[in-house]
């Protein structure tokens, strides 16, 4: 079994980081650590939390912190920060919001780096989780970067998605826009005190009510919240929590949940895969026959497409 791996399994935190650490720098001494946690793991269940920035997404988080660990959950969160442009890593400002939690033995921050990637996640996220599951960490919270409507990555690696919105965030054209309301198992506006708060949730919910119904029957319930006084906070735990039972009870929707969760987790590994090796090919450190051939137009990139997906099949 791998160091870090027996480490992580009995509740090292420092490992825990130094595996992420890995993950994120896509070391390959991570991948036998990954390999053993995810076969320790399935114990979790995954929140992911995305919206506009200043909507409140980290003190949501902060207020359903407490409120899991008044029920005796433990509680992990991934909090994607975007990267600084320096050492590309981590701002650290999600870990600065929630150091009341700090000296809790049930809760873990962890801030993670978008290192430029799409979607409002870091490309570790999944590995992340991975780890957190293995610590038997019963709820994990992945708060995005907050970018707006790239964010649907979330989707793919969470069981409920919470999409937070506010009356502040713009005009209604845009609520209506936005790819992330498609992914949304709970809408939230927040700041429920500021004007037009309750306008906001009109008409998100009549905006629902216009979609074609959820192939797995699930109703998207449009809640509003004061995060920063705790208003709000334990309906919205509920219908998390309906949001769970109701994908329990369907196990043809569990099963298309986990292979939700997996296929998210293979794409981004496989992305990562390719974005290095185009930057090897780009860069000249690899030059195989079939991209000599498509520089000089004896080929064409549509068929090396072809030629290296057949591979994979």
């Amino acid at each position: 079994m791998g160091a870090l791996a027996d480490r992580v399994l009995a509740g090292d935190r420092r490992a825990a980081g130094r595996l992420i650490s890995q993950a994120e720098r896509r070391d390959p001494q991570a991948l036998q650590d990954l390999g053993i946690l995810y076969r320790h793991g399935g114990h979790a269940r995954t929140i992911g939390i995305t919206g506009p920035p200043g909507a409140g997404k980290s003190t949501l988080v902060d207020a359903l912190i407490s409120r899991f660990r008044k029920q005796d959950m433990t509680v992990a969160v991934a909090a994607v920060d975007p990267s600084s442009p320096f050492s590309h890593g981590a701002v650290l400002g999600d870990r600065v919001r929630m150091m009341r939690h700090a000296d809790d033995v049930g809760v873990l921050v962890r801030s993670m780096a978008t290192r430029g990637a799409l979607g409002g996640l870091s490309t570790a996220i999944g590995d992340a989780i991975t780890i957190f599951d293995a610590m038997t960490f019963d709820i994990i919270i992945v708060e995005t970067v907050g970018v707006g409507q790239s964010e649907t990555d979330v989707v793919g690696h969470c069981e409920a998605v919470i999409l937070l919105q506010t009356a502040l965030g713009g005009d209604d054209i845009q609520a209506i826009k936005a790819g992330v309301l498609e992914i949304a198992d709970l809408i939230v506006v927040n700041k429920k005190s500021a004007p037009g708060s309750d306008r906001m949730a009109r008409f998100l919910r009549e905006s629902l009510h216009d979609r074609p119904a959820r192939a797995d029957g699930w109703t998207i319930p449009v809640l509003l919240t004061e995060a920063s006084e705790n208003i709000g906070v334990n309906a919205l735990v509920d219908a998390v929590t309906q949001r769970f039972e109701h994908n329990r009870a369907q196990d043809d929707r569990v099963s298309v949940t986990r292979r939700r969760q997996v296929a998210a987790h293979l794409m981004t590994l496989a992305d990562v895969e390719i974005r290095s090796l185009t930057h090897r090919l780009i860069s000249g450190q690899a030059a195989p026959e079939a991209w000599q051939s498509v520089l000089e137009r004896r080929s064409d990139p549509w068929t090396l497409s072809a030629q290296l997906f057949k591979k994979l099949r």
